[in-house]
């Protein structure tokens, strides 16, 4: 029996995999630079991901992280305000002094050529900064891109190693800014140096969907309009905005989660196969889904907004409202329930359900296909659709619902399923996080989990005439209790559209049987 992978094998095997790319060795040196190195998302998470590549040995070995952001700030400082959220173990302590003295930091304007030009000057002055390549991550708010972007290209780009610009999403608000960001980017990089990071493509089981429909004779004849009767999409999140509801606010949860998260899963269970799993072949087929996707209507929608739940303990007693940081009487969508077609042979006439929210009764993200029910039934309506489930968070899991003999002198079907839980089947084996997968694809070249320009424009078409309307009629969301289900028009809309819920099945645990 094989022993199970520790986590540094695991990544030395993906490693191993994505190293085959022949441009990682243009350059030993690389020098990777945080551009907003003093905020939220570089402290909890940029930063921590570096140290734990670093601590792995999976970062090539001459590797130096430059923060840069207009606060007046020491490298200690970054180090004391990371290192909650860097899970460091006592026995790691020299190889963080390593990854330390690896790091330097630089202060400067966002909008100033002579700040980025002695941003360089710093570069070119590390151990063999002249012949580095350099990746670029914007850790940073849409609102200073374009000074950033362009600084970049005109004052910082390497001469003789690659360039790499890692961009975080929002992708702008609707079509038109999102291809003005689009132009602008391209403009001064070319899409081989540009990755727009998703970082739901970056965990496993999402990864894994490929493998589970590409790999497998059985799951290809019945995953078509033939035999599945709808296929569900959901992120549920137990708490609210928490203080961060300024910035939701200006977005709203279909914007935060349904047209990049949702849609970038729908397009993986759709698509057809691609011809090979290189970058482009898989993106091209991710197109062609969402080319076929028309745009969402109102009809098809369903928004709700929280409130607070007067049986509730702590948060749960407040509403979306009570955030300070919210503007008074906001009308944005805290959840939303989104019902797409594709229209193509495949999957005429089944429909797409996306659902999301914040402030619901559980923590989940999940892909959900529903059977059609078994033509000829001989068992009076005892049998309930089999459904095959791919859970993404937490304790990710694939299972398949069906129905066997109930155990015993009867006769009488019961509903079961074949598990494949991930902590049972592969104990020990600790999953890498999404950014540390995604971070390592930027070293390594490979494109295929980060989101390409033509995607981009074809999810904020489907999904720009919704927002504009929503936004311009000031459409009132439905009030839902913090810790629900969402609202009941919901529910409504999926049996509407032809998703069947039971409420029968309960899911045990295998090792608790």
């Amino acid at each position: 029996m094989s022993l199970p992978l520790s986590r540094s094998e695991v990544f030395g095997e993906l490693r191993k995999e994505l190293h085959e790319d022949e441009k990682f060795h243009q350059s030993d040196v690389h020098i990777f630079i945080i551009m907003g190195a003093s905020g939220d998302l570089a402290k909890k998470k940029i930063y921590p991901t570096l140290w734990w590549l670093f601590r792995d040995g999976l970062l090539p070995e001459q590797t130096y992280f430059v923060g840069y952001a207009r606060s007046d700030l020491t490298v200690d400082a970054i180090r004391t305000a990371c290192l909650p959220h860097m899970k460091v173990e006592d026995s790691e302590s020299e190889r963080l002094e390593a990854f330390f003295k690896r790091n330097s930091y630089v202060s400067g304007k966002y909008d100033q050529d002579a700040s980025f030009a002695k941003l360089h000057e710093y570069l070119l002055s590390l151990p063999s900064g002249a012949e580095a390549n350099r990746l670029f991550y914007l850790a940073l708010p849409p609102s200073v891109y374009h000074d950033v972007t362009q600084n970049i290209r005109h004052h910082c780009m390497a001469t003789k190693g690659w360039n790499r610009i890692i961009v975080e999403k929002p992708f702008g608000r609707d079509l038109q800014s999102s291809e003005e960001l689009s132009n602008h980017l391209s403009s001064l990089f070319t899409e081989d140096q540009i990755y727009r990071i998703d970082h739901y493509l970056g965990k496993e089981m999402v990864q894994n969907l490929m493998v589970l429909r590409f790999g497998n004779r059985i799951f290809g004849p019945i995953w078509n309009r033939d035999s599945v009767a709808c296929v569900v999409l959901t992120f549920k999140e137990p708490f609210g905005t928490q203080g961060r509801g300024g910035y939701f606010d200006d977005f709203g949860i279909i914007r935060d989660v349904m047209q990049n998260h949702l849609l970038q899963m729908l397009c993986l269970v759709a698509m057809e196969k691609p011809a090979t799993t290189s970058s482009d072949d898989v993106r091209d087929e991710k197109v062609k889904v969402l080319k076929c996707i028309t745009p969402a209507t109102l009809d098809d929608v369903v928004l709700g907004q929280y409130v607070g739940n007067p049986d509730g303990e702590g948060d749960a007693k407040l509403s979306y409202l009570d955030d300070p940081t919210v503007p008074k009487g906001s009308t944005t969508a805290t959840f939303a329930t989104a019902v797409l077609r594709v229209n193509n042979e495949r999957w005429d006439g089944v429909p797409f359900i996306l659902r999301c929210g914040k402030a619901l009764n559980e923590r989940k993200a999940e892909v959900r296909l529903q059977f059609k029910d078994v033509p000829g039934d001989i068992f009076s309506g005892q049998c309930r659709r089999n459904e095959l489930v791919v859970r993404v968070q937490p304790n990710e899991a694939i299972y398949a619902k069906m129905m066997t003999k109930k155990p015993g002198g009867y006769f009488s079907p019961e509903e079961t399923e074949l598990d494949l839980t991930y902590r049972s089947r592969y104990k020990n084996v600790k999953l890498p996080d999404a950014y540390e997968r995604l971070i390592l694809d930027v070293f390594c070249g490979s494109q295929m989990h980060f989101v390409r320009s033509d995607e981009l424009r074809e999810a904020w078409r489907i999904f720009t005439p919704l927002l504009h309307k929503i936004e311009g009629e000031k459409t009132p969301p439905i009030q839902y209790p913090y810790g629900s289900r969402g609202p009941p028009e919901a529910d409504e809309l999926l049996k509407r559209v032809g998703f069947r819920y039971a409420g029968t099945y309960k899911w045990v645990e295998p090792n608790k049987l």
